[in-house]
């Protein structure tokens, strides 16, 4: 448990891990679809979660350069655990929110 919550660590860590569930983005659409993290949040957030082995990162030798984020085999393995989490949520949806 204390591994998984050291690479969960933070609300952007575990939605940057949910938007690359559904394939390789870049930069720019990782932040567009997270809304609101700095570009320095979620540059760290992308170091972070590409030093514990979650997330490549591949730079395309272009001009601009390209770099585009990819999870891991072991980045997939969270799949689970966010899915526990989407079903708790969804069960669970807090003071002031409607039941579903």
């Amino acid at each position: 448990m204390e591994r998984a919550l050291q690479v969960l660590d933070g609300k952007w860590s575990t939605l940057v891990v949910r938007e690359l569930l559904s394939g390789p983005k870049r930069f720019g659409e990782l932040r567009a679809a997270l809304g609101t993290p700095s570009a320095k949040t979620l540059t760290d957030r992308l170091r972070m979660l590409e030093h514990h082995g979650i997330l490549t990162r591949t730079v395309h030798a272009e001009v601009p350069p390209r770099v585009v984020y990819a999870l891991t085999e072991q980045g997939h393995s969270l799949s689970s655990i966010l899915h526990a989490m989407l079903v708790w949520g969804e069960a669970n949806p807090g003071p002031g929110a409607r039941p579903r």
